[in-house]
């Protein structure tokens, strides 16, 4: 694969940022501020990292303009943004490999009925069923299936070994990633007379524009609704979203959480890792919930919540523990009473002091 190399000129305008230095200046590619050479650009996104950017061998640094004054004595080349960051995540896709080729490989199975674009990528061994459509620019990699009635939208990228059942509708720049499983049968079961009897699915998936999904994640159909995941939604591995499961717009999930059926959860919201969310509950806009949290009844204002207890030395862990199950051995009733006694008794404290005054 040929390495990609811009001028610096180029890589200004892709950012839309105030060059300084040689707009000739040929650059190689991305690198962090400690393994940067003079062909790389790096960034820096904040004052705590001026020292360590003193020190680094960038041939050029994307800055605000107020960091380019500390850095103005080591450094001869600039682009000067508002956001480092920001721009630093432009210029990935930049620098990113992308096919160039696109066509459908001799191994692939597709079905007389599927609708393929000619522009789309079908790699090997992928298996595409009945009335499936899949969009211009798409790239589907080996041994992924799309079963029947599924419909793709453009420039998707689904990797190696993942499934899309269930008459899902995937939309448009929507990223799938290996071995997650989208449309899977939900976990839908009615108990009766000590057993447990199947609830067919008969809902599907709805996954709006710009979704990003990582690997081995399930993404369940819905029992009768469908489970929707809405635009910008950006979901990291191992994530289980259960049945007819909403998530509204540009929400972000961290790896190992776990959603129930039937929960809706707001815009702009923030799961980290690890978090566990019961069923049929709601969850508002601008929620961010803490690693290990579990949430087991609605939350109606936006906000931060946690629930996980934060780590110990084990010694005064085990003592913590022992005092909570003796707390949990007082009837609530008596804590409260005691409560109101301290509080009694620091107020006629407070004015006694007032009355010596």
């Amino acid at each position: 694969m040929n390495q990609k190399h811009y001028k610096l000129e180029q890589l200004a305008h892709f950012i839309q940022g105030e060059l300084i230095g040689n707009p000739e200046l040929d650059i190689h590619g991305l690198a962090s501020l400690a393994f940067a050479t003079d062909k790389n650009i790096s960034f820096v996104n904040g004052e705590k990292y001026l020292e360590q950017a003193k020190c680094s061998k960038a041939g050029v640094l994307i800055v605000t303009e107020e960091l380019k004054d500390h850095l103005s004595s080591n450094f001869s080349n600039f682009l000067v943004v508002k956001d480092p960051y920001l721009a630093f995540a432009t210029l990935t896709h930049v620098f990113e490999p992308k096919r160039e080729q696109f066509h459908i490989e001799s191994t692939a199975q597709i079905h007389p009925s599927a609708i393929i674009s000619d522009s789309a990528y079908i790699g090997h061994y992928v298996v595409i069923n009945e009335n499936c459509v899949v969009g211009d620019g798409t790239v589907i990699e080996s041994h992924s299936k799309i079963d029947t009635g599924v419909e793709i939208g453009q420039h998707c990228f689904i990797d190696s070994h993942v499934t899309i059942t269930g008459f899902s509708t995937i939309g448009n720049n929507v990223r799938i990633h290996a071995n997650t499983v989208i449309g899977g049968e939900g976990f839908g079961f009615a108990p009766y007379q000590g057993q447990w009897h199947r609830i067919a699915q008969l809902g599907s998936v709805i996954i709006g524009n710009n979704v990003r999904i990582g690997s081995n994640c399930s993404i369940d159909r819905g029992a009768l609704d469908d489970t929707v995941l809405s635009n910008g939604v950006i979901i990291d591995n191992l994530v289980q979203i259960a049945h007819n499961v909403h998530i509204g717009e540009n929400t972000a999930i961290a790896s190992k959480t776990g959603i129930a059926g039937s929960t809706v959860i707001g815009k702009n919201c923030i799961l980290a890792g690890a978090c566990g969310v019961a069923g049929h509950i709601k969850i508002a806009d601008n929620v961010t919930l803490t690693g290990m949290s579990m949430v087991t009844k609605s939350i109606f204002e936006a906000g931060t919540y946690s629930s996980g207890t934060g780590l110990f030395e084990s010694g005064q862990w085990r003592r913590t523990i022992v005092r909570l199950r003796q707390l949990a051995d007082v009837p609530l009733t008596k804590v409260i009473k005691r409560l109101d006694h301290i509080q009694t008794q620091v107020e006629s404290i407070e004015s006694n002091l007032k009355m010596r005054k």
